[in-house]
């Protein structure tokens, strides 16, 4: 395996090392303080990760040009271990099988809009910056 492959593969380890850790670190906390009954935790762990990649590929690829193996970093490795689509569709569906519609509409809607929202704050606040 050529020596920037493996490069590439560490960046992202590491990156998903700390996304993965810190997934778990955030929902544990917001299981704890706000409860169980609603998925907190998953749905400021999505929002944030899209705020993330919004301002950060925004700011590395228009801002400062800096090398594009960050991206592996942050918005592959990071992000990509740290948000958590399996859980929202999971948490989903298990409000579908209970029955729970309110929250099963409060969660998609939420996750949704606001993830998209994020994005596109990190996108502008990249911007501006």
């Amino acid at each position: 395996m050529p020596n920037l492959l493996k490069n590439d593969f560490l960046l992202i380890s590491l990156g998903a090392i700390v996304g993965a850790n810190a997934r778990y670190l955030i929902s544990r906390l917001a299981a704890r303080a706000l409860g169980p009954v609603f998925p907190y935790g998953t749905l400021f762990i999505n929002v944030s990760g899209s705020l993330i990649v919004g301002f950060f590929m925004i700011w590395a690829s228009e801002r400062v040009l800096i090398d594009p193996r960050w991206r592996l970093l942050v918005v592959v490795g990071f992000c990509g271990a740290f948000t958590t689509f399996s859980s929202y569709a999971f948490e989903t569906m298990a409000y579908f099988e209970q029955g729970q519609w309110l929250l099963l509409c409060t969660n998609v809607l939420s996750n949704n809009i606001l993830c998209l929202l994020g994005a596109l704050a990190g996108m502008a606040l990249a911007r501006v910056l």
